[in-house]
């Protein structure tokens, strides 16, 4: 009886201490999203584009991206699956960003060096190169064309040289062809959101954008992070909507991202064991 009068206590103590810990367990913050991701379409990329870095929009048929060692923009037709035009504007050099404003192409090199390729329909489109305050030790990734404000938005992927507590997001004006010192957005890597996003603890907490784009309707940004195969969703402000955890399976490395004027959303991929690729995807939200 004194075995059986043990036995019920212990079995009694262990459901309660299962339900306080249950109970004050913090629940992740809504903004850290397991919203359901689709797949709506996938494009292999040829070897050559095994690291396809840069993307973006051009019309329905399609889409435009560079690589992380080659001068040249690539224009793949979607409907073909294949790349129909090559331009060269530069020689070998760490390429990551890419986005079109008009028939103008910018392409953005690691080291801050903005390329203005003049008309991509055209047999040899004029180049202009534009240095900027950013350096490599910045690691410049990020490229989109922001036309409300007719200015490029350009992210650092490592460290800002301005702080350490958030990674800024500078204007380049297309009116005077200069940059801002001064960040015009910053994402706040103290955000709570970081810091609860798989449970990790602030220290040591890194975002490293890759690709960002506007979306035509909303005007938030949609700001890719490579390494950490995620997604983060600002306002127009920079202020944190959403942060997206990928399937590393499938986004391996995303690097471009871009969407169509009606808001599909195209996100490509390094290749890391195998080969690159292109996304059609589609996010339902909870």
């Amino acid at each position: 009886m004194q075995a059986l009068f043990a036995l019920v206590v212990l079995l009694v103590a262990g459901i309660i201490g299962f339900t306080w810990r249950k109970s004050t367990h913090p629940a992740e913050p809504s903004s850290y999203s397991p919203d359901k991701i689709t797949i709506l379409k996938k494009w292999d990329m040829p070897q050559y584009l095994k690291e396809i870095s840069g993307l973006t929009y051009i019309d329905e048929q399609r889409l435009a991206c560079v690589q992380d060692e080659a001068g040249t923009i690539f224009i793949y037709n979607i409907e073909k699956n294949t790349v129909e035009k090559e331009i060269h504007f530069g020689e070998p050099g760490d390429y990551e960003g890419l986005t079109l404003a008009g028939k103008t192409a910018w392409v953005l090199r690691a080291d801050g060096l903005l390329f203005e390729v003049k008309d991509i329909h055209a047999k040899q489109p004029a180049v202009k190169e534009y240095r900027t305050h950013l350096t490599v030790k910045e690691n410049c990734e990020g490229l989109c064309y922001d036309k409300s404000r007719g200015r490029l938005l350009v992210a650092v992927k490592d460290q800002d040289p301005n702080s350490t507590s958030y990674k800024g997001i500078y204007e380049f004006d297309l009116s005077s062809y200069t940059m801002a010192k001064e960040p015009v957005i910053k994402i706040n890597l103290e955000d709570e959101i970081f810091a609860n996003a798989k449970g990790k603890k602030k220290k040591g907490i890194t975002f490293k954008p890759t690709g960002i784009t506007i979306h035509p309707v909303t005007q938030d940004l949609y700001i890719t992070d490579g390494p950490g195969s995620r997604l983060l969703v600002t306002d127009k402000t920079g202020t944190i909507k959403k942060l997206f955890q990928l399937d590393r399976k499938i986004f391996t490395q995303p690097e471009g991202i871009t969407f169509s004027e009606r808001g599909e959303l195209f996100i490509s991929n390094e290749g890391v064991k195998g080969s690159g690729n292109i996304l059609k995807v589609s996010i339902e939200p909870k």
